[in-house]
């Protein structure tokens, strides 16, 4: 058939439309999600991040991921702002670690309110406090409790009964370090223990490095030292040293992060749980782009999903 001034107009302008609806935008909008972490001076959390980087670049024609984490463990205005900021950036989903369980339900109201999903990793919100705003936001986590009880049941083992220990706690106002504590309790109390006492270190090397010094000048008999995570057992192990006490102390601590490795290696770290940073920060993103997908509203997603903990030991393979 020959070409007519009409075609040729016609090819000319489907051919803008489709270089129209080839450009981004005119593109499908993939989801952005936002992972919003606790302290990336922990390892832990660079983990954590690494992992879901790694997801989102095997999955990155299905969305994009902003992630970003404060400075140190306490911060938590500066995690409110990061929150906002996700707001603004019109988010579709938010993946939160939150530094505090009471501070950021406030915040992440105002995002359910927006229609943004929101899930919850690592650290659970306060149940009493969601009931109180009167939203439900899902827990992707590991029973806190039951992973520091396998590691202080391990711990008792080399005990006696009423040697005396001391905990360092994570920041006080956070349910897992409340958790953690609790797990360390139970197994010290079956193991008739006696828990001389318990102090905040703040998730942080320096500030357990303090904790553990204080106790041991305070309680000289003191033969074990429990950290709710591994960043405060790292500075737990350094007070030992200075104290002159290698292999009188023991310490424990809680999270496996690759420092911890070498001296779980040569006793300096009696043992730590693993909760898998990586993987909780992905089974959180896989639930939002579920729910986003389904258009599955907040108030009908999952209370809970449950992931692994497990004991770590020298001989862990």
């Amino acid at each position: 058939m020959p070409f007519t001034r009409r075609s040729v107009q016609t090819a000319a302008a489907l051919a803008i439309v489709g270089s129209l609806l080839a450009s981004p935008a005119f593109a499908q909008d993939k989801p952005k999600i936002a992972l919003i972490m606790k302290s990336l001076a922990n390892e832990f959390f660079r983990t954590m991040e690494d992992g879901a980087k790694a997801h989102q670049k095997a999955h990155a024609g299905e969305y994009t991921l902003v992630a970003n984490g404060i400075k140190n463990e306490t911060d938590t205005a500066a995690q409110i702002k990061m929150i906002e900021q996700a707001m603004a950036q019109k988010v579709s989903a938010i993946v939160l670690a939150p530094a505090d369980s009471k501070a950021l339900v406030p915040v992440v109201k105002n995002a359910i309110d927006k229609g943004i999903i929101v899930v919850n990793i690592d650290n659970q919100l306060d149940a009493d406090a969601l009931k109180e705003k009167n939203i439900t936001v899902p827990f992707v986590g590991p029973d806190n409790r039951v992973g520091a009880k396998l590691v202080g049941d391990h711990l008792a083992k080399s005990l006696k009964v009423g040697d005396k220990v001391g905990i360092i706690e994570g920041v006080s106002t956070t349910f897992n370090a409340q958790q953690r504590t609790l797990g360390y309790q139970d197994a010290m109390k079956a193991a008739n223990i006696t828990v001389v006492g318990v102090q905040s270190g703040n998730w942080e090397i320096e500030k357990g490095n303090t904790v553990a010094a204080g106790m041991m000048r305070e309680h000289p008999d003191l033969v074990a030292l429990l950290a709710g995570n591994d960043s405060m057992a790292l500075g737990a192990v350094a007070a030992v040293k200075a104290a002159g006490k290698t292999s009188k102390v023991q310490v424990v601590g809680y999270d496996n992060i690759g420092a911890i490795k070498p001296m779980l290696a040569d006793g300096r770290v009696l043992a730590t749980a693993d909760q898998f940073a990586a993987k909780q920060a992905v089974f959180g993103i896989e639930l939002a782009q579920k729910a986003l997908a389904a258009k599955t509203p907040q108030a009908q997603l999952p209370a809970a999903v449950k992931t692994d903990v497990v004991l770590v030991t020298k001989d862990s393979k």
